[in-house]
């Protein structure tokens, strides 16, 4: 990683090619098997079925910022571009409000007309979440939306008509994908917008039949994954109806290197639909050590078993 991105320094995957095309598993290593085994299931569809029929050749995608200091946002977003949204990281381990509030009003003070929206991963607190969206609409500054600022559906239902007063909107994303119930935060009126992952749904098919029973908007994001990865939630973005909002999808510029000579980076924005072409060349320069490689194969063979 360029930046440690939710405290993620290396990014490890598992690639392998199926009847339609290379594929990607890539769950995150302190993941336990069962919700590993949920990712190889989206893996081995992408790499062995056809994708839905996509209804546009390219999606809109934001920029991410890491829980920089305000002097590193430059820097720290220079790799996406041009863009027209960023997502920036608040509620890092470590950090206090008053370091979310100088990183927001930084990004606002240089890019005065991108749409900003927040992801917390669940890191604060129904109240530390209404202050902070209280002093964001205090200083005028306008949020796409506040992605997953509190843990529970419980929560998340307390907090939605109180961020309302202010004009926010609240997506929810670990309360849908790590959810036995993902449909849960429709049902009570918990989430304005959905954010989906289609690796950790398990799958493209899947993913798209909760954004249908659902019945809310949607924004596919990233897992932090390689190009081959990030081409599956492209393919999931391309295939649904009505895009309101930009994806997170741009992740591949957060990485110092990829597996394709050409990799996803966005241009003016916008990523193109389709299959990734993996290099023989950047999968022998990035080979995993013989330790991680018997490391990862076990857990494959594991996971499959589950399947």
């Amino acid at each position: 990683m360029r930046t440690k991105f939710r405290g993620v320094a290396v990014r490890e995957a598992l690639l392998f090619r199926g009847t339609e095309g290379w594929a990607e598993w890539s769950p995150f290593t302190e993941y336990d098997d069962a919700e590993a085994a949920t990712w190889l299931s989206a893996a081995v569809e992408f790499a062995n079925e056809p994708t839905p029929v996509t209804l546009r050749d390219w999606v809109g995608v934001n920029a991410t910022l890491p829980a920089v200091t305000p002097d590193q946002v430059p820097r720290a977003l220079a790799p996406f571009g041009e863009f027209r949204t960023v997502k920036i990281k608040v509620a890092e381990s470590g950090q206090k409000m008053a370091d979310d509030l100088a990183r927001i009003r930084k990004v606002r003070e240089l890019f005065p007309n991108a749409r900003i929206r927040l992801d917390a991963n669940g890191g604060y607190s129904v109240a530390a979440a209404m202050q902070l969206g209280y002093r964001l609409a205090h200083d005028g500054i306008d949020l796409d939306y506040f992605e997953q600022p509190v843990k529970t559906v419980a929560e998340l239902a307390e907090l939605r008509p109180k961020l309302a007063t202010k004009g926010i909107l609240i997506a929810a994303d670990e309360s849908v994908r790590k959810a036995e119930d993902p449909l849960a935060v429709a049902r009570t009126g918990a989430a304005d917008l959905l954010v989906i992952k289609a690796a950790p749904m398990g799958g493209i098919t899947r993913a798209m039949r909760v954004i249908e029973e659902a019945g809310l908007p949607a924004v596919v994001s990233s897992a932090l994954e390689t190009s081959v990865g990030i081409s599956m939630g492209l393919q999931l973005a391309a295939s649904i109806p009505n895009l309101e909002y930009d994806c997170g999808l741009g992740t591949v510029a957060l990485l110092t290197d990829d597996v394709t000579d050409e990799p996803l980076i966005a241009v003016d924005g916008k990523l193109p639909v389709g299959r990734v072409q993996v290099s023989e060349t950047k999968l022998n320069k990035l080979a995993a050590s013989p330790d991680r490689t018997a490391w990862w194969l076990a857990r494959l063979e594991r996971c499959a078993q589950l399947l």
